[in-house]
């Protein structure tokens, strides 16, 4: 293994840095999410999503000192070379703007739909805002460049579809961003700052996580017991993108979900799941306290030439070609009874040896070596490459790290409260603590019901809702609430995760896209115990998780207005003509019966069941369904336009035989709306 391997080893995972012989770019950055330092660590900044506040901490005392009213819903935080502190709202497509000192919002600034990540240019005078939409379009986020001084928008350039994290990398030439659904890096050329260019839209990170190339030569890496084949895995939820601070390697924190059929025997040397359906169908090295069919992980990509440096998943290592000098591609609890899942930021420390990885799922931050996988200070019976497993409060969404790499502080949305990580100093290699108790900066604002349930919904530690060997949680497949855009490989048939967000889910039973839970306990029932592991459900736990999914907030919608435009104006008289409200109807766009729309799949590996394909597929609710493609139960819509067209002919799915090309695209402008 070529770098830095023995200097891992002795070097102190916080206080034994070895930054005095190597400067950190101007583009590293020592932060990710939710929390942000001042440029000398003096103030920590921490935006409460519920309350819609930036917090502001004095590091020194350990005292709330300000609180900043910002826009709705906001989601990150960063901070400029002239300690200038931004905040993207996500709920109110703006960003605030904060002067040191001066905690009151000194402007807001108009970008694109719910902003998402935040980054700086190295010399103060460019903010680079990740749009998760454009203001006219679903079809793809945009990153967007705003003059600090003038607070205007220089441009705007479409970067893909849901796009969420940024890093900078070339002394700032560069962006890597990352997308979240569909999960990869886009490059972005920022040399020409009139002219940016998408430079790579995407990588081959999925082909090489999925080799499927049969038997390797190389020797099975010890950390990954085991193989299996014939197994795939997709990439999701890519949320952050973090670089090392000699910018060499970018790394990201994301998931993978299982492709193939569920429900078959465990494999070779994976963890059983018991009955449940969700495990014993993890990817290579997720054993232990996670191996359900969601496993976290965090992928490296080299900056140069966007490389993702990514592990067969099918042969539990590295392809042949690649030197395993970087973090596996998934991540392995080291501790049987305490999961890790839901990986949201990442920093890495000041040394570029580290990186912590901050998981909203199971409350805790993993330390790992960012260039090896094995190592005396490794070792343990699980086959770990994390380090250290650190506890921190409910709901963990962002970390800060001081800039001496001595401390860390993590904020824990649900509990409202930060967390600060220390070194003991002991030993070769010092251990990291959390000191103190959790400072609390903010209270709840939601319901005691939906607070309640949002940490039910959210954990994959709760033994009640899942267990040790599987290491889900209803997030692990809706995340924030919404739709993952993956398809299950279900013993029913293939089934598109739907969205929760939004959609009165509560009143559109019976549930399932089969239809065969006629209430919502009946539902809860099932997953949780028959297919998360759970122990218990009862009903004060599905009362609360009923609570929450209530109020998870609807995507914004670009395409909604405070009035129809004349094309979505016929469309809705389109929509009536092809019968659409006979199915789709009522204020949640359901009549909650079963149909057959002529989309059931019965060639390929994984088919709808006979009893299904008889008794007809859950009408969905349409809310929400600008932000919820691909479409129907198997995924295979990319786009609305596209569904219609391919069910134009049967006038199974509507009455659109008689519809002229003109009536389709009105009726695709309106259901963009609902």
């Amino acid at each position: 293994m070529r770098r830095h391997v023995l200097a891992a080893v002795v070097a102190s995972v916080l206080g034994l840095t070895a930054c005095g012989d190597r400067q950190a770019e101007a583009t590293w950055s020592n932060s990710s999410g939710s929390v942000a330092l001042s440029r000398d660590d003096a103030f920590l900044y921490v935006v409460d999503a519920d309350n819609g506040i930036l917090a502001v901490v004095d590091t020194a005392r350990g005292e709330k000192v300000g609180e900043v009213k910002v826009g709705q819903r906001p989601e990150r935080v960063a901070v400029g070379p002239d300690d200038t502190v931004y905040v993207s709202n996500r709920g109110e497509r703006s960003v605030s703007v904060i002067r040191r000192g001066d905690w009151n919002e000194a402007a807001r600034i108009s970008v694109g739909v719910e902003p998402m990540g935040l980054a700086v240019a190295p010399g103060g005078d460019t903010l680079y805002v990740v749009n998760s939409t454009a203001l006219d379009s679903t079809a793809h986020g945009t990153l967007m460049a705003v003059d600090t001084r003038s607070l205007q928008v220089r441009w705007e350039l479409p970067v893909g579809e849901e796009p969420r994290g940024i890093a900078l990398v070339d002394g700032g030439k560069r962006a890597l961003v990352s997308l979240f659904r569909h999960s990869d890096l886009v490059t972005v050329d920022l040399a020409d700052s009139g002219r940016p260019r998408v430079q790579r839209e995407r990588t081959d990170l999925y082909s090489r996580a999925n080799v499927q190339s049969g038997p390797s030569d190389v020797p099975e890496d010890p950390s990954f017991p085991g193989q299996f084949t014939n197994v795939t895995f997709r990439p999701r939820g890519m949320a952050d993108v973090v670089v090392t601070p000699n910018g060499e390697r970018a790394l990201a924190p994301m998931q993978w979900a299982r492709e193939d059929r569920l429900g078959g025997p465990s494999q070779p040397g994976m963890p059983s799941g018991g009955d449940s359906l969700y495990g014993g169908g993890p990817p290579c090295g997720t054993g232990g306290a996670t191996g359900g069919v969601v496993a976290p992980g965090i992928v490296t990509f080299d900056t140069e030439d966007g490389r993702p440096l990514v592990d067969d998943l099918d042969q539990c290592r590295p392809p042949p070609e690649e030197i395993p000098d970087f973090v596996p591609s998934t991540i392995r609890s080291p501790e049987l009874t305490h999961a890790i899942q839901g990986p949201v930021a990442a920093v890495v420390d000041p040394s570029g040896l580290w990186v912590f990885v901050v998981n909203r799922e199971t409350d805790n931050v993993a330390i790992m070596p960012t260039d090896r996988r094995t190592g005396p200070d490794l070792v343990n019976f699980t086959g770990s490459s994390v380090r250290q497993l650190v506890r921190v409060g409910s709901g963990p969404t962002g970390i800060a790290m001081t800039r001496d790499g001595r401390k860390a502080y993590v904020y824990n949305a649900f509990d409202h409260t930060v967390t600060t990580l220390v070194s003991d100093g002991s030993g070769s290699v010092a251990n990291v603590r959390a000191e103190g108790l959790p400072l609390p900066l903010a209270g709840d604002v939601l319901e005691p019901q939906a607070v309640a349930g949002r940490k039910l919904f959210f954990s994959a530690l709760d033994t009640r809702m899942t267990s040790a060997a599987v290491g889900t949680s209803c997030a692990s497949c809706h995340p924030d609430g919404r739709d993952d855009g993956h398809v299950w490989g279900f013993p029913d048939g293939p089934r598109q995760t739907p969205s929760l967000a939004g959609r009165m889910v509560t009143k559109t039973g019976p549930f399932h896209w089969s239809g065969e839970f006629p209430t919502l306990r009946d539902f809860l029932d099932t997953t949780v115990r028959k297919r998360m592991g759970g122990s218990a459900l009862d009903s004060v736990m599905v009362s609360q998780l009923s609570a929450f999914v209530d109020v998870i907030p609807a995507p914004d919608n670009p395409h909604k207005r405070e009035a129809l435009t004349d094309a979505q104006a016929r469309g809705a008289q389109v929509f009536k003509k092809a019968a659409c409200d006979g199915c789709h109807e009522g204020a949640t766009f359901t009549n909650n019966k079963q149909a057959d729309v002529g989309t059931f799949i019965t060639t390929g590996p994984i088919q709808d069941d006979v009893l299904v394909r008889r008794l007809g597929l859950n009408t969905p609710s349409l809310l929400g369904l600008a932000r919820t493609a691909p479409y129907l139960h198997d995924g295979s819509a990319t786009s609305l336009k596209d569904r219609l067209a391919q069910g134009r002919n049967s006038n199974k799915h509507g009455s659109t035989a008689q519809l002229t090309d003109a009536e389709l695209d009105d009726l695709v402008e309106y259901l963009l709306t609902l």
